[in-house]
């Protein structure tokens, strides 16, 4: 069996017609085996201009942003606003289970390539339609970038030091989200299709899909009528709680949640410091009684209790001045380790470099290298969301240049190099 026989997708082709909301999408689908053929301007995919770049030279082929969303994946060149342009889309049509798109709802039915009109060239077609806020509502017609998604789901208010405006996530997370969802659906979609032969679209709204991202605002309002609000390193707000958050170490930093469900109390940590020489006074009375009682009850009380949050806060204060001063002068990775001997709740706040040298990625070989011939380098790449035992997920391809596979692609819709010059140039191609 060769490496694409056994992929969980190897007799799937995706048309992506989407903007840069859905590249992660066909992106996961890509890397599944699926043959996604990335359907770009001929000016290329807008995508494209996003830096990073490599050796930061500013070129359509080089961007790192780009290579980083669309392995696996091939190119075409197609101006789906020209009518020369959508009759040849509609000529690939047939040899797709799935249109994967962006444009504002009723755009695509308005040229004839909405979910009715692909149906009728393909009965059982996927259409799977990423947007801002869904295809139907009084706000489905609103532009919306990442960060609009981010606002206007309500995650973005939750981001963020108290005394800040909200701040918006690394990342374009809202673009990341709504393609996770969307690559799901029309995972969904297709096993329906293989079922009861017919197509569907799938609805996938960026504001919809964050919406799981707000914590436990929407606990807080129902169990203790209070709206969650901003606290940034603090995690528990109206108080300072030792070994919650991060803490400085010599090379960085690490993030804490001691005294939570899941872990060692707060008498290992104390322990732990003891065995090094480093627990001051927290040994002696009277912060030993003190620490035994550390936990979520005590923190609880205090929270809607405010004599017992004024009696407890200079205890809160002295501990967290020791616990700082303890892992300020410990690498972060020693911390960690040692945390994790312990069962206490510390972990890295890793930086990229930490991530590409960390042993246990590097054991189970995560990071992935491909070959880009073009640049005459090997570039190294992230690996799996998931690993699939019998159906396992690999780079096969490195992203492809602008219109690489025009001639493979129109090639088996009959399209001969002749007419493909002519189309290329009217623009079409």
């Amino acid at each position: 069996m060769t490496q694409d026989e056994d992929s969980a997708l190897r007799d799937i082709r995706v048309l992506d017609i989407a903007g840069e909301i859905g590249l992660y999408c066909t992106k996961l689908l890509a890397d599944l085996g699926a043959d996604v053929i990335q359907v770009e301007s001929p000016c290329g995919h807008p995508a494209r201009g996003i830096g990073p770049f490599y050796h930061d030279e500013i070129d359509l082929e080089k961007s790192l942003y780009f290579f980083n969303l669309t392995t696996n994946k091939k190119s075409i060149t197609l101006d789906l606003d020209s009518s020369d342009g959508r009759d040849l889309f509609r000529r690939l049509v047939p040899t797709a289970d799935v249109v994967v798109e962006s444009f504002p709802p009723g755009h695509l039915d308005r040229l004839g390539l909405g979910y009715a009109g692909l149906a009728q060239i393909r009965s059982d077609i996927v259409l799977t339609s990423i947007t801002g806020f869904g295809q139907w509502g009084p706000h489905s017609r609103y532009k919306a970038s990442d960060i609009v998604g981010l606002a206007m789901s309500g995650v973005m208010w939750l981001a963020g030091e108290a005394e800040d405006p909200p701040n918006r996530f690394y990342g374009n997370q809202g673009y990341i989200s709504a393609s996770i969802q969307a690559a799901a659906g029309t995972l969904m979609a297709l096993y329906h299709r293989d079922v009861t032969g017919e197509g569907q679209q799938v609805d996938v709204s960026m504001q919809e899909a964050l919406s799981m991202a707000q914590e436990t605002s929407i606990q807080s309002w129902d169990l203790a009528n209070l709206p969650r609000r901003r606290i940034g390193a603090a995690r528990i707000p109206g108080m300072t709680v030792p070994g919650i958050g991060p803490y400085e170490c010599r090379d960085g930093y690490v993030f804490g949640y001691l005294g939570t469900p899941g872990g060692a109390p707060w008498t290992e940590m104390l322990r732990w410091m003891a065995d090094e020489g480093k627990a001051e006074d927290l040994t002696e009375e009277p912060y030993l009684s003190f620490i035994q009682d550390l936990g979520l009850p005590l923190l609880s009380q205090a929270l809607t209790d405010p004599p017992t949050m004024q009696r407890i806060a200079p205890f809160l204060a002295h501990i967290e001045n020791v616990l700082k001063r303890f892992l300020a002068s410990k690498l972060k990775v020693d911390a960690y380790e040692e945390a994790q001997e312990r069962r206490i709740l510390i972990g890295i706040v890793s930086t990229p470099k930490d991530l590409v040298e960390d042993k246990q990625l590097r054991h189970r070989r995560y990071f992935q290298d491909l070959y880009h011939p073009e640049l005459d380098e090997t570039l190294r790449y992230p690996g799996p969301p998931a690993r699939l035992s019998q159906t396992p997920w690999r780079l096969r391809r490195r992203p492809p240049l602008i219109g690489e596979h025009n001639a493979e692609v129109y090639g088996e819709i009959g399209l001969g190099a002749e007419e493909m010059a002519d189309l290329k140039g009217a623009g079409v191609i």
